[in-house]
Order: C-alpha cells, then sequence, then structure tokens
C-alpha cells in the first residue's frame, strides 16, 4: 500500500486527488499519513517544515466523514496544504515568522486567509520555515533561514543552489512532494522567487484581492499572500478560495476590485493565441548565458503559440533610484500593530521589545544581525514623516505611470515577459499588481552568488500584469505551462 501511494502520489495535483477520493481510492487520511511520513523522512535534510499539525490526521479523518455523509465542499475538500509561519491559524499550532521569540506563540483567531481555506475544506498540515521576520530583520541574512528552524535548502541542489526566499520552506517543501501545496506571502518576491527556484507555479496577486488580516506584515502597501502549486490548475483553485473581502483590511474594499472565486474559467491552452506579450530587455542584461537561453526559449516559444511578442519594450522607469522607504516606516507601524494583539506565549509586544529580546538571546537569535530592525525602529511608527510619504508616492508613479501601465498602454500588452524574479520584478511590487511564474527549464550552469550559492538551477518564466489582470495572467501561463512542461520533480534527498 505504502509503495502504491509513494508511487501515485509523487506530483499529485489537485484535481486527480478529488477524483481519487471520491471514487473510495484513496482517503484523505491515507494522503495525510503519506505527506507526514516524507516530512518525517525528508524534512530534517531540506528544513523546510517548522512544526506539523498534531491535529492533521483527526481533521483528515473528520473530512472523510463528511464526504461520505453529505458529499465534497469543493475541490480543496480535504487538500493537505502548508502555511507560511507567518500566517496566523487558531490551532495548536504557532504562528512565528520564524523567531524564537515567537516559538511558544499561539494566534488568538485564524487570519482571513486560514479561515477561507478552513471553510473551503483544506487541512493545514504544518507551517513552513521561512527566512526570519520575512527577511526584514538583517542586510546580511540568507535567504530561508531562520532561527527557529535554521535554513531551508534547495531540494534540486540541496547546499549548492538558491532556495530563494522568504517563502523559502513553503517552495522546498512542495517542490519535494511534502504537501500538495502551500501559502506563501510576499512584499516582493517572496514568492516569486522561492516558485522560481524550485520549479513552482507561484502568484502574487494585486493587493487588495486578498486580505491580509492575521498576517505577520512587512507593508500594507505590498504585502499580499499568494498559492505556491506544481501546476498553474492548482494555483488558479487556491487563488479562487482565499478572494473574499475582508472589512478588516481596507485594500479589499477599494473601488475598481475584481475578484473571483474560480479562476480555473480564466485556463486556456491556447490562451497564447493573439497575446501581446512585451520583452523587457533592459532586465536581462545580467541573466548570463544559460538563463539568457532560457529567456529566450521562452520567446520563441510564445511566438510559434501564436503570441504576439513585442521585442524590445523600454520603459521611463529603467534607471529610476528607488528607495527602501516605504518598508522601512511601515514595518514598525504594521509589526507593532500586530503583537499589541499576539495570542498566548508571545515573548514581545512591540519592535522594541523584539530587538531587546534578540540582544539578551544574541546567541541563538542574531547569527546576522538585527541592522534592518534597527533602521526601521528609528522611524516614529505614526507614518506621519515627510520621506514616508515621497517614498510612497515615487514608488507608485514610477513602478506604474512610467513602469507597468506605460508599458501595457504604449505598447498596447496583455502583460510583460521576465525571467524567475529578476530586477524588474520589483516594479510590480512597489506598482501593487499581480505577478505569476512557471516552470521555464534548468540552467545547467550559472555564476556565485551570495552566500556561495550559484545561479544555476530551476529557473521561472514570468507573466506581469496591470492592476486585477490575474485573469490574463492566468490564461498566459497555463498556455506557456501546457505548451512546455518543465516541472519535474527533484530526486528524494539522502
Amino acid at each position: 500500500m505504502k509503495r502504491m501511494l509513494n508511487e501515485s502520489l509523487i506530483e499529485i495535483d489537485i484535481v486527480s486527488l478529488q477524483m481519487a477520493m471520491e471514487s473510495g481510492a484513496l482517503s484523505s487520511e491515507d494522503c495525510v499519513r503519506w505527506y507526514l511520513d516524507r516530512i518525517e523522512q525528508f524534512n530534517p535534510k531540506l528544513k523546510a517544515v517548522l512544526e506539523v499539525n498534531p491535529d492533521a490526521i483527526a481533521i483528515a479523518k473528520a473530512l472523510d466523514a463528511e464526504r461520505r455523509e453529505r458529499g465534497s465542499r469543493g475541490p480543496l475538500h480535504g487538500i493537505p496544504i502548508l502555511l507560511k509561519d507567518n500566517i496566523d491559524t487558531d490551532d495548536r499550532m504557532h504562528t512565528s515568522a520564524g523567531s524564537i521569540a515567537l516559538a511558544k506563540h499561539h494566534a488568538p483567531a485564524d487570519s482571513a486567509v486560514s479561515a477561507q481555506l478552513r471553510a473551503a475544506g483544506t487541512i493545514f498540515l504544518g507551517k513552513a520555515n521561512m527566512t526570519e521576520w520575512a527577511n526584514f530583520m538583517s542586510s546580511s541574512m540568507w535567504a530561508g533561514y531562520s532561527s527557529r528552524g535554521g535554513l531551508t535548502l534547495n531540494p534540486y541542489g540541496p547546499g549548492e543552489l538558491f532556495v530563494g526566499g522568504s517563502s523559502s520552506g513553503s517552495g522546498a517543501a512542495v517542490a519535494a512532494n511534502l504537501c500538495t501545496a502551500a501559502i506563501g506571502t510576499e512584499t516582493s518576491g517572496s514568492i516569486i522567487s522561492p516558485s522560481s527556484q524550485n520549479a513552482l507555479v507561484g502568484i502574487k496577486p494585486t493587493i487588495g484581492l486578498i486580505s491580509r488580516t492575521g498576517i505577520i506584515p512587512i507593508t500594507h502597501s505590498q504585502d499580499s499572500a499568494g498559492p505556491m502549486t506544481r501546476t498553474v490548475r492548482d494555483a488558479a483553485i487556491l487563488l479562487g478560495a482565499m478572494t473574499a473581502a475582508d472589512p478588516e483590511d481596507e485594500a479589499t474594499q477599494e473601488q475598481g476590485r475584481k475578484a473571483y472565486t474560480d479562476y480555473t474559467a480564466f485556463l486556456d491552452a491556447n490562451g497564447l493565441q493573439g497575446a501581446r506579450i512585451g520583452v523587457p530587455r533592459h532586465y536581462y542584461e545580467e541573466l548570463g548565458d544559460a538563463r539568457m537561453v532560457i529567456i529566450e526559449r521562452a520567446i520563441t516559444l510564445c511566438r510559434e503559440r501564436g503570441a504576439i511578442v513585442v521585442d524590445p519594450v523600454s520603459l521611463p522607469c529603467e534607471n529610476a533610484k528607488w528607495d527602501w522607504d516605504v518598508m522601512r516606516f511601515e514595518f514598525k507601524k504594521g509589526l507593532n500593530h500586530y503583537l499589541a494583539k499576539a495570542g498566548p506565549g508571545a515573548s514581545i509586544r512591540t519592535l522594541d521589545e523584539l530587538i531587546a529580546y534578540n540582544e539578551a538571546n544574541r546567541d541563538v537569535a542574531l547569527k546576522y544581525g538585527q541592522d534592518t530592525l534597527i533602521w526601521s525602529n528609528e522611524t516614529s511608527g505614526t507614518l506621519t514623516e515627510p520621506e514616508y510619504a515621497d517614498s510612497l508616492r515615487l514608488n507608485r508613479e514610477v513602478s506604474r505611470d512610467q513602469g507597468i501601465d506605460y508599458a501595457i498602454r504604449v505598447y498596447q500588452l496583455d502583460a510583460l515577459l521576465f525571467l524567475g524574479n529578476e530586477e524588474g520584478l520589483d516594479l510590480s511590487a512597489r506598482a501593487g499588481y499581480p505577478v505569476i511564474t512557471v516552470p521555464g527549464g534548468y540552467a545547467e550552469t550559472g555564476i556565485i552568488a551570495e552566500g556561495g550559492y550559484t545561479t544555476k538551477g530551476p529557473q521561472g518564466i514570468t507573466f506581469v500584469g496591470t492592476a486585477y489582470s490575474e485573469p490574463t495572467l492566468f490564461r498566459l501561463a497555463y498556455a506557456y505551462e501546457q505548451a512546455s512542461k518543465y516541472r519535474f520533480a527533484p530526486p528524494d534527498p539522502v
């Protein structure tokens, strides 16, 4: 039985799982036990999962009984997923952002996203490791490291290949088949980067599409949760279950918001036919030979599938001088607000207290220091500084009016095309616009990057659009995925 499950569940998608459960060939309990076994076997090497849900099997049994008695709730009924460790859950698991300061913290309630996914019937297998404080702690911290969980490794080359951050554990776990899918969060690149590096599909949606209530923040101007999966269809299924408006998150109440509960309706294998795709070559200049081959192959595939490729596309913002003041100022206010409402077990209630806690426990808490936390703490926490207002205005005007919206309007594009999480992807983050990446191939060579990792390995093909263009991005990504089929499972770690 175990061998049969191993052969049938590796790389399985949500639709196939549902079919197996509906037919009686597989139960949710079987599936959960199989994933928990894999986590026990392979997570000590990868360090992708911080903790497992002690109630996961009991929840699976209850959902199996519900299916037999009343039928399925929908496509996510009984599906086991992981949540990034900055997403609140009202259960026996902890929410810590990877920090030992919150290692015993129990959130007082589900995040809005967790509540929506629970209602859809998903099972939370556990919490995924992440770069501590979503990599807003230290300027020298390695992606994937947390004081609570250690360093997450890329299953395609543990210790050699870059794992991406900060949703590192989510990416490594989905890639290594430790769960069916995972939810990550992104401020700038934290879903797209690990998805690209781990041959996954990842989508960061438009700011305002998904509630951020109950998610440990960096910046309300850029933060969003999003699915990390092995297929575009799985990402579409998960996103549709997460889009309920939330009165506690003003961004989800904004006029012009376009949300759907079923993004699978936009999946079209011929979706590249007639699509206008822009090639911003300025952002390809430092890719290196092996990765240039991958992006050029993607451009060729898009043309062969009927896309109108506009090459090159030039953006007025290409040489813009950016700063990080929006993140610096918003982090303190947002974190203090979150910690003030934290549940039992939290050792800290303010950013001041976090910095002091880390200093008092520096032997375990400060492997990479905390200069970024200190930098943010120098602000008032009130968002009244002129520098903050100037930075926010620069981000939005330049990334939109001189960047993405300019390109979409002037070149009449459906989307811009990038490789992985390269420099240009920060435009979408600052604009608050959606981005999706799909597996694009494997670079056999690369340059040595920070931390001794190389830029070789899995590479994502990334589509960027304007506000609430998720339907278009899903259409393009699905067509590209179906035409290319570059996703492959990594070997089980030794």
